[in-house]
């Protein structure tokens, strides 16, 4: 094997740390005018901002501002009105607005508007997306464990069903009954076993979760597991239809002496003529 001499290879070196030099700058010049780039130029030039401000179309409108011009603009105005449709639709009817049209966007503010693209993505920085909420289980790449979230089997396991549940079924039954009195000592005590082996591992027992037990299934326990499920419940459930307008339902049986049943009737149902059969 013939090695390269050192002085080979500092002519390499300096070869090469002109030509990042170079690279470095032609890179990323942003365009003093509008105009196309060729695929070699394209990686090196920064995208702008904004996109032109002169009309690539200056043929346009030149009839409107004729007919303007010899009938007037109030006429002018009532023939448009009456031949376009949305003549004053601020896109002129394309599905994608230019990207000079300001739309506005608040009803209290006439100078508040959008652009569409504005400003240009590719001039802006990249955009941190974050794969879990910080403080969260979900935020190490390695903890792949969805127990710990999983609200959906929640009081299923037969060890340790819904406490509150539980109690309230309790509650329901015959107080005298020696079988109840048992079933309450139970609930009060807990689980006799935890949902892991209490940090013991095949290898012998290890504490290197400080985070409650529920890094790994083998140290989890039933306290530090149903904190972590308290907090992964869902919040976000939607509101049903006639909730605003409870006491209005209620008031309308109450007039009529009727029973006030669950929820309201009449929203979604099916009129007459579609339940029918047309055969």
């Amino acid at each position: 094997v013939v090695l390269p001499s050192q002085h080979t290879v500092n002519k390499m070196t300096v070869t090469i740390k002109k030509a990042g030099e170079v690279a470095a700058k032609t890179a990323s010049k942003a365009l003093t005018s509008q105009r196309a780039v060729t695929a070699a130029e394209a990686p090196n030039v920064k995208p702008a901002v904004e996109s032109t401000k002169s009309t690539m179309m200056p043929w346009k409108g030149w009839f409107e501002s004729f007919l303007e011009d010899k009938l007037g603009q109030e006429r002018f105005k009532k023939y448009r009105e009456l031949v376009y449709y949305k003549p004053d639709d601020i896109h002129d009817l394309h599905q994608i607005p230019y990207p000079s049209t300001k739309i506005p966007i608040s009803k209290d503010d006439p100078k508040k508007t959008a652009q569409f693209r504005y400003p240009s993505p590719g001039s802006q920085g990249p955009v941190r997306i974050p794969t879990a909420d910080p403080g969260t289980t979900q935020e190490d790449p390695f903890n792949t464990s969805y127990y710990t979230r999983d609200t959906g089997r929640r009081g299923l396991d037969p060890a340790w069903k819904n406490p509150e549940l539980e109690k309230i079924k309790v509650e329901l039954m015959d107080p005298s009954d020696p079988d109840v009195e048992d079933l309450k000592a139970q609930i009060e005590a807990g689980p006799e076993s935890s949902p892991g082996n209490k940090g013991r591992f095949a290898t012998g027992p290890s504490n290197f979760d400080t985070t409650g037990g529920l890094r790994a299934t083998m140290s989890a326990s039933h306290e530090a597991l149903e904190a972590s499920l308290d907090a992964n419940m869902p919040d976000h459930l939607p509101y049903p239809d006639w909730y605003d307008k409870q006491e209005e339902l209620v008031a309308w049986y109450e007039e009529r002496d009727l029973p006030v049943p669950f929820g309201a009737i009449g929203y979604g149902t099916v009129p007459r003529e579609g339940r029918i059969a047309r055969w």
